[in-house]
Parts: C-alpha cells; sequence; structure tokens
C-alpha cells in the first residue's frame, strides 16, 4: 500500500517496536472482547479502543443485517445508546461495506457519499472520517467501522491499517456473538410467538379476535399497521371490523379487487417493498385517510383443510421493507389462528342469527309465548307480555295449566290437543280475558320439534284483533263496510303505492269565510259536523272511499282502493245525492231561520297515485296527480260558471248511465297547454229550481255553437232565448258578455273557441 506522503519512514527499531505495540494490542483486544457475553457489550468496548487508539472523537461499528439489507449500529460514543439503521448501500459506510476498499474522508461534506441525515438526526458535525469494512479472517465482510473526527492532524494510512486490524480480531466474535443473538432471539419470538398463539385462540369474540390477531401481527411484525379480511361467501366480500363494542364499524370490499382480492384469489402471498410502485395499489385509500402506504405484506389465511378464509395484510415495516422471515412468521401465525377465526365466525353467524331471531320476535306486534315439553312457560316477547298485561317475572317458569284459568281455560284444552296430535291449530276471532279486559285475538298453536322429531313443546302465538274490530267500526264511518273489510283483508297490497285510474271528486262550501265570521267558533264546527255527515252519507252510498276533510273542502275517490267497472257512474250519483241532500239541509234551516249553505263540486276522471305517504312517524294515505289536480280546480270553477256540479270530458267519456250533461266550455286550467271540456250535470234540478230545462239546454248548446264559430249576433240571440224561458240562467248571461266582449275585441287566428283561465 502507498505511504501517506507526509510521513518519515520511521528507524527500523521504531518500527519493530510500532509492530510490537500493534501486536499487544490486538491482543489485548482478544482478551478484552472474551470476556464479553453480548454483543452490546463487544461492540461498546471495541468502539472505545477504536476511538482510544485512532485519537478519534469518536466510533461506531455496523454491521449488515442480511435479511432486512440494513446496516444497523447500537453504540456511538458520545451519544444515547440508541440502534441506527441504514440502507448497506448508502453513505460512507454502505459505500466501504459494497466496495471492500477502506477510505479516507479529509472534509465528509464535500463527499457526496456522506449521508448528512444521521448528523442532522443527532446533532454531531462530522468532519473527517476514517472507514474501513469489518473482515473476518476468511475474508467474509459483516460490517464496517468508523472513526470520526481525529482530534489531531489527519487519519493516515496507518491508522486505515490499525483499524482493519483491530476489526478483524474482533470480526470472529463480533460474528459468533451476532449469531448467538439471533437465535437468541429466534428463541424469545418463538416463545412470544407461541404465547401469542395460545392468547389469541382463546378469544371467541369474532370482533376482539380480530382486534387482537390485527395487533399482534403489528407487533410481531415491527409494522404500523395490519388488517385480518374474512370472506363471507354469502356475498363474495372480504370483511373486517374495526374497533370494539359500540364503536366497532365494518368495512367491506369485493373479495377480488385490490391487493387483499389478488391475495384472496392466487392463494399467493404479495410483499411489496414500495407500496407507489405497484400498480396493483389502489392510492385513493390513502387520500380518504392521510396514511401514507410504503410496504405491504399480505398473506392468504388458509385453514386445516386448505380452504381460504381469508387474508392478513401488514403495512409500513418500521425497519425497512418486509423479509422472506417476515412472510413465514405471518404465515405461520395466520395458520395457528385459522383454526380460531373459522370458530369465531360461527360463533359470531350463530350470534347475529340468535340476535336476529329475538330482535324478530320483540318487534313483532303478535304475542310470542313457547312452553317446553312440560308445558312450562320458557319466553315471551314484549308483545306478549303487553297483551298478557303482565311483567315477565309474572310469567316465566309457570305451568301453562296455572296461567290460563277461567276464562282463557279454552286455551290450555288446545295446547294439550296439539301436543298431542302434533298438528298446527288456528282459532280465529275468538275471547279472550287478561288483567281484567276481554280482548278479541286470533290464536295460532303450534308443536316445536327438534330435527331428530324429539319434541321441544310447543308455541302459542296471540294476534290481538281488538283494535283491528275498532279500525273496522271506525273506517266504516267513512266508507262501505263491505269496502272496509277488503282494505283490511288486503293490507299492506292495498295501501301500497301505485299508478291508477280514479274518478276524484271535490267539494267546497261557498262564502264559508262569511259564516264563520257569523256563527263564531262553536256554531262553524256544529255546521261543519252537520255537513260532513249529510254529504259523508252520500259517498259512502256509492262506495267511494273519504281521502280527507280539508277545513270545509271534501275529497274523495271512487276507483281506490278497490276499483269498480262504474266508478265514473258512483262518482256523478254520490255528487247528484250530495246537491239533493244540500237542498232538503237548507230548506230545513230555513225552517230554524238559518241562512242557506251553498255548495260547488268539481269531477275528473284520470291516472293518479295512490298509496302511504308521509314519514315513518306519520303516514297518510292520500291521491296526487295532475287528474286531482284538475278535479279541484273544476270545483272553483263552479263559481264563475254559476254551477254546482262540473265534470270533465275524461269522465263523461266512461259514464255508462245517461244523465242531463250539457258542455259549459273548454277551458285551458292555469299551468297546462292544452284545453279541457268541461260539462255540468242538471239532474239534481227540479221544475221548481230550473223551470224548462231542457229547453233552455238546447238554447245554450245551439248558441254555444254559433260562438265558438264566431258569429257572435245569432249566438246572443239564442243565449236570450234561454234567458226568456229561464231569466235565472246566469251561464247565459255570462256568455252573452262574452260575445259582446269578442265583438268588439275579436280572438286571433289561433282561438279554438275555448277559454284561457289566468288563475287557480
Amino acid at each position: 500500500m502507498p505511504k501517506d506522503s507526509n510521513e518519515k519512514r520511521p528507524p527500523v527499531s521504531q518500527e519493530r517496536r510500532q509492530k510490537i505495540n500493534e501486536a499487544e494490542l490486538l491482543l489485548d483486544i482478544s482478551k478484552t472482547i472474551a470476556a464479553f457475553e453480548t454483543l452490546d457489550e463487544i461492540l461498546s468496548s471495541l468502539v472505545e479502543i477504536t476511538a482510544r487508539e485512532l485519537k478519534a472523537d469518536r466510533g461506531s461499528i455496523f454491521l449488515n443485517d442480511s435479511e432486512t439489507g440494513e446496516l444497523y449500529s447500537r453504540v456511538a460514543q458520545g451519544n444515547s445508546h440508541r440502534e441506527i439503521r441504514i440502507l448497506n448501500n448508502s453513505g460512507v459506510a454502505g459505500y466501504v461495506f459494497t466496495t471492500g476498499e477502506g477510505l479516507i474522508v479529509h472534509d465528509a461534506y464535500k463527499d457526496p457519499r456522506f449521508n448528512r441525515s444521521i448528523d442532522e438526526q443527532t446533532g454531531y458535525v462530522t468532519k473527517t472520517i476514517l472507514c474501513v469494512p469489518i473482515r473476518t479472517i476468511k475474508g467474509e465482510i459483516i460490517g464496517a467501522a468508523q472513526a470520526l473526527n481525529k482530534k489531531t492532524g489527519r487519519f493516515t494510512q496507518t491508522d486505515r491499517r490499525l483499524l482493519e486490524a483491530m476489526t478483524t480480531q474482533a470480526a470472529i466474535a463480533m460474528q459468533s456473538t451476532q449469531f448467538v443473538e439471533r437465535m437468541k432471539q429466534f428463541r424469545r419470538k418463538e416463545m412470544e410467538f407461541f404465547n401469542v398463539v395460545s392468547d389469541v385462540t382463546a378469544e371467541i369474540d369474532l370482533g376482539s379476535l380480530l382486534q387482537k390477531v390485527m395487533s399482534e401481527a403489528t407487533r410481531m411484525l415491527n409494522a404500523e399497521r395490519a388488517t385480518l379480511f374474512l370472506n363471507d361467501e354469502k356475498t363474495n366480500e372480504l370483511f373486517s371490523k374495526v374497533g370494539l363494542g359500540l364503536a366497532a364499524t365494518e368495512i367491506r370490499l369485493p373479495n377480488h379487487l385490490g391487493i387483499a382480492g389478488t391475495v384472496f384469489t392466487s392463494r399467493q402471498t404479495v410483499n411489496i417493498p414500495y407500496a407507489y410502485a405497484d400498480l396493483r395499489f389502489n392510492p385513493a385509500f390513502d387520500k380518504k385517510t392521510g396514511f401514507f402506504t410504503r410496504s405491504i405484506l399480505c398473506v392468504p389465511v388458509i385453514n386445516k383443510v386448505g380452504k381460504i378464509i381469508g387474508v392478513t395484510q401488514v403495512l409500513n415495516k418500521r425497519s425497512g421493507p418486509f423479509t422472506a422471515e417476515d412472510e413465514s412468521r405471518l404465515k405461520a401465525f395466520t395458520a395457528q389462528v385459522s383454526i380460531a377465526l373459522e370458530n369465531a365466525k360461527l360463533f359470531d353467524d350463530v350470534q347475529n342469527m340468535k340476535n336476529y331471531s329475538e330482535s324478530m320476535l320483540e318487534s313483532m306486534s303478535n304475542g310470542v309465548i313457547t312452553l317446553n315439553e312440560d308445558q312450562r312457560i320458557v319466553t315471551c316477547n314484549a308483545a306478549g307480555l303487553r297483551i298478557l298485561q303482565l311483567a315477565s317475572e309474572a310469567i316465566l317458569k309457570r305451568k301453562a295449566e296455572d296461567f290460563f284459568t277461567g276464562a282463557n281455560i279454552w286455551i290450555i284444552e288446545k295446547i294439550r290437543n296439539v301436543e298431542g296430535s302434533g298438528k298446527p291449530d288456528v282459532i280465529m276471532d275468538a275471547e279472550a280475558e287478561f288483567g281484567g279486559t276481554r280482548i278479541s285475538v286470533n290464536l295460532t298453536l303450534l308443536p316445536l320439534v327438534s330435527t331428530a322429531k324429539k319434541k321441544l313443546g310447543s308455541m302459542i302465538i296471540i294476534d290481538d284483533i281488538t283494535s283491528e274490530k275498532r279500525m273496522k267500526t271506525t273506517m266504516s264511518r267513512y266508507m262501505d263496510p263491505g269496502l272496509a273489510d277488503r282494505i283490511l283483508e288486503g293490507g299492506d297490497e292495498i295501501l301500497g303505492g301505485k299508478s291508477t285510474v280514479a274518478t276524484i271528486l271535490f267539494s267546497d262550501i261557498r262564502g264559508f269565510t262569511t259564516l264563520t265570521e257569523e256563527l263564531g267558533a262553536q256554531g262553524t264546527v256544529s255546521l261543519l259536523n252537520e255537513y260532513f255527515t249529510i254529504m259523508v252519507d252520500c259517498i259512502q252510498k256509492e262506495g267511494g272511499m273519504l281521502d280527507k276533510f280539508i277545513g270545509d273542502a271534501i275529497m274523495a275517490a271512487f276507483g281506490v282502493p278497490i276499483p269498480h267497472e262504474d266508478d265514473e257512474d258512483r262518482a256523478v250519483r254520490a255528487a247528484i245525492g250530495m246537491i239533493r241532500a244540500l237542498h232538503v239541509w237548507n230548506r230545513e234551516r230555513a225552517a230554524e231561520g238559518k241562512k242557506p249553505v251553498g255548495m260547488g263540486i268539481g269531477l275528473n276522471t284520470d291516472m293518479i297515485v295512490s298509496g302511504n305517504i308521509g314519514s315513518p312517524k306519520r303516514m297518510d294515505y292520500t291521491l296526487i296527480g295532475d287528474g286531482v289536480n284538475l278535479a279541484s280546480r273544476l270545483e272553483s270553477l263552479c263559481k264563475q260558471y254559476h254551477a254546482s256540479i262540473l265534470v270533465s270530458e275524461n269522465t263523461v267519456r266512461r259514464l255508462k248511465g245517461t244523465y242531463r250533461i250539457r258542455e259549459v266550455d273548454r277551458v285551458q286550467v292555469k299551468g297546462k297547454t292544452h284545453g279541457v271540456g268541461i260539462y255540468e250535470v242538471l239532474d239534481y234540478h227540479t221544475e221548481e229550481t230550473s223551470p224548462g230545462l231542457m229547453e233552455v239546454v238546447n238554447h245554450f248548446r245551439d248558441g254555444l255553437a254559433l260562438y265558438r264559430r264566431r258569429e257572435w249576433e245569432r249566438a246572443v240571440g239564442r243565449f236570450e232565448e234561454a234567458l226568456r224561458v229561464n231569466p235565472d240562467e246566469m251561464l247565459c248571461r255570462m256568455y252573452i258578455e262574452r260575445c259582446v266582449h269578442f265583438r268588439e275585441e275579436p280572438p286571433g287566428d289561433d282561438w279554438d273557441g275555448g277559454w284561457i283561465m289566468k288563475t287557480k
């Protein structure tokens, strides 16, 4: 090796003395190191000796970790005792380790191979460096030794040779102790492994087990995070539970997507040292959570029969990429806990089924009571306790024959018959008495039998139909009793949302505001109750459904929820009946000195939507759609056309009966682009209320035809002929005013004879 240009060749006697001193030093190193048992002690002593002999400010020994590809140092003189790790090909130490060449750096910060990060971590300033490979006698490089910042002068080649000699002298001891330490670590890890497996497999709760497995996998592999996914065969999803108790949340993903899905479908381990360099990695989760994924190890979880039941995913090993040993340990760990995972999953499924069954029983409106083979009451759900008007302690464990007594003794007889025959029995609309209250019930009795056909007891299902009977009575006040029966029998099918053709009826009292001001609050309520009673009877008589009262208005429907072949005729007959009943009532009111009540009715047939509408807390069976709106508009138009009943052309076209009806106009209501023909029903009139009715109708029909042909003068003549027959014919007076208006201001060429309503 070349000599340093600054040193003088010592005399022979001095060179020999130097060799003797070096030999004594190496012998002293051997004796000193031989007295130590641990690697930490050897490294600490060797660092101290090298720093002293080379007159350096501090020294460090880096040993290679072949599993991680890193150089690690456990001792740094003048700093706290901790482990520093760097890649074994980075920095000055990495350069020396990979090339096998000693290196003297006189200005560390000018050398591109120098890694400043350690200085930045420790606060130490490195100026000069002497670094040599640590070789065994066989020439194997096991690490690198450094001396930093020589106290006087510069590091020389002599210093380099001395440091190489010292490290070679200690290499065998370091290598042997390192091996022993690894074996001890391996033994400790194995003991920990068995303890962990024993602790984990003792857990039966799936949520707790998943948390333990993920926690131990994280600790065992020195990682930042771990997730255990189990496969849900029903949904083909991988799922995991995060958190415990009420705070637990479940995450799910398709079992063929992502890295976890790749491992599950291929049954092959995936070890990714750099996640963002792998196309299978989805960075969206990192963006969403703020977590930065560096490395990933994902292994399949396979049970004892070779079936894959999930995957375990571990993220970000703290000391570099995951190794082959990490893969082996994680595979062994998941293989050991796979049985516990399957048992916990089975227990979780059973518990969920039990909870589901209990929840279902508790949410049922029917009372459910179970008896064992000795006819002793075992369970009773909340609805059963409510029907029986008892607390659970008052009924559970009691003999059925001691409980069902008196007016309910017939129930115990039915129970004995069912247990004897092994066949179910159903008793409809029976009377029972609980808590001193008589109720109507439907009773179902079922024998309970195991899969092995062994008798287990019996089940009693009590359906309290008392409120249903009351409901039927109440509904019969608003609709035909037969219709009420069909609705109660049809249930959700009838009351569910659907589109259907129906005839909607709207009625409204004329001048109601003035009436309320004159009558006051009590008088108004009395008037409405009397009025509604009369009108609802007319609607119910024709099989209509009262939808709602809107102030003084009535909304009813014919054709929902139960359709008839003649719903349009039923609606017209109901409207006629309402006006006739109103006339009778007004005569009674007049005899009592009360003011008469006026009313307008609008009818329209169209496609509407019917069903339960509202919120979970309040539902209302109602009708919506343009067909409903038009019926309401027709009722309002009764005022303008001086009519009592107006129906749309949609209804007229469907009528099967014969009625006295006349077309009064073609109207384009507000919000619509096309006109609709409207007709007035006149069957409620008598000769007294409308003299010469049909003659008036004929004159009006001729006048309307002339009006639409823009023959204003001739049309006026016809309308005046009608007025000579009945001077109170207000509709003819309205058309005369229109003719005068159009004569002075003719309509445009696009006028179709109709009228556009500007308001609702």
